[in-house]
C-alpha cells in the first residue's frame, strides 16, 4: 500500500514537472547546510526566514541575521538575490566580510569542445565576497552568474560581537 502511493506521487510530480524534473527539485538543489572543523557551507537558495526556523542554523549565525541582516534585507530574501544585488558600501556587505564570507559562484564561459566547437559552460569559483560585490551587476548578468553556496568561516562567527 505504501508502495502504490509513493509511485503515485512520483508519477504525478513527472507529469507536472516539464523534462522529467520536477520544480520543486530544481529549487531545492541549493537548499542544503553542512560543516566541516572550520567552515559552515549554505546552499543560497535558502531565505532568511527559512534560514531562522532550520534548527540545523547555528545559534549565533540567527543572531547575526536578526540583529544586522534584517535591517536591510526582507526575511522572504533569498541568500542568492542578497548576495547578487550586494553593493560593496551596503551595510549587510560589511557584516558579511566580518564574517570572512566566501560564495562559490558558477560563471558562463566559453570552453574548446570537440571538433574545434567552442561550448558555452559553467565554471565553479569560490571567491571572498568583496571581490563579488565588486562585480558590476551588468557584468554578472552578462557573464550568467549564478551564486551557489555561502561559506561562512567558524571561527569569525564565533569571534564575531552580536
Amino acid at each position: 500500500m505504501p508502495f502504490k502511493l509513493l509511485r503515485d506521487t512520483w508519477k504525478s510530480v513527472r507529469e507536472k514537472s516539464e523534462g522529467g524534473k520536477s520544480p520543486a527539485a530544481v529549487y531545492e538543489d541549493f537548499k542544503y547546510m553542512l560543516q566541516d572543523v572550520s567552515r559552515i557551507y549554505i546552499g543560497a537558495r535558502y531565505t532568511y526566514r527559512e534560514l531562522m526556523q532550520n534548527p540545523e542554523t547555528a545559534f549565533k549565525f540567527k543572531s547575526v541575521i536578526e540583529h544586522y541582516l534584517l535591517k536591510e534585507a526582507d526575511p522572504d530574501t533569498s541568500l542568492e538575490s542578497d548576495f547578487y544585488y550586494m553593493k560593496p558600501e551596503s551595510f549587510s556587505c560589511r557584516t558579511y566580510e566580518q564574517l570572512k564570507v566566501k560564495l562559490k559562484i558558477s560563471i558562463l564561459t566559453d570552453r574548446q569542445g570537440r571538433g574545434g566547437k567552442t561550448e558555452r559552460v559553467y565554471r565553479e569559483r569560490t571567491v571572498p565576497l568583496a571581490e563579488f560585490a565588486a562585480i558590476p551587476l551588468a557584468e554578472k548578468k552578462r557573464d550568467g552568474i549564478v551564486v551557489q553556496e555561502l561559506i561562512l568561516s567558524k571561527l569569525a562567527l564565533v569571534s564575531f560581537v552580536v
